[in-house]
């Protein structure tokens, strides 16, 4: 996948800029619809052109946080129209394949306890951003509230992917490190915060019993 990656930014720069902003645009809305697609790291390299004075920033940002949203909204059309049926027929979906289907049990818990404050936090949740937009469809979210919690979320993430990119300039490939670490990080502080409750319900209800 690096290699691709690589090869895909060097074509990139080779790009006017009316179409480095509808590649980019496209990489946004994929990135949603198609896991694997290292969507984080591109968009900062948007950041680095828009440095270099190839495109421009506000451009960049206003249509991949656009596009990151249609991509949000159509995996929740997904997951609104085929509703439980995606875990049970996963396999017939291929899209579902690039899914790990223990984070759909995740997902709906999260929906359930905590709503659009999952949609608000979905573009800043690493490993399972991609499950939100589909059990937001799932649980039946409202659309017009789902869509603004969208945009805010992917409005500040690709502000920050972005200008990291501007900021360490050349130096922008470190930039897929630090999601990586990022990522682990965020999973790690997801744990904690899970067991914390854990044991502060259990100490509660033995509290209750007693």
């Amino acid at each position: 996948m690096e290699v691709y990656t690589e090869n895909l930014i060097e074509w990139i720069q080779t790009l006017s800029p009316l179409s480095i902003y509808l590649i980019f645009g496209l990489i946004a809305y994929l990135e949603n619809v198609v896991p694997p697609i290292p969507g984080d790291v591109l968009v900062a390299f948007g950041g680095y052109l828009a440095a270099e004075q190839i495109i421009g920033f506000s451009p960049v940002l206003a249509i991949t946080t656009i596009a990151s949203v249609f991509g949000f909204m159509s995996m929740y059309a997904v997951g609104a129209h085929f509703g439980d049926k995606i875990e049970v027929q996963r396999k017939k979906f291929w899209l579902m394949r690039f899914l790990d289907v223990k984070y759909f049990d995740k997902g709906k818990r999260w929906m359930d306890k905590y709503g659009q404050g999952v949609i608000l936090a979905n573009r800043f949740l690493a490993g399972t951003r991609s499950v939100i937009s589909i059990t937001a469809g799932i649980t039946k979210t409202r659309v017009y509230t789902t869509i603004v919690s969208s945009s805010i979320s992917s409005l500040l993430w690709n502000t920050i992917l972005l200008g990291m990119g501007w900021f360490v300039h050349e130096n922008w490939q470190v930039i897929g490190h630090y999601l990586n670490v990022y990522g682990w990080i965020i999973l790690s502080l997801i744990v904690v915060f899970i067991a914390i409750r854990f044991f502060y319900k259990r100490k509660k209800k033995r509290a209750a019993e007693g």
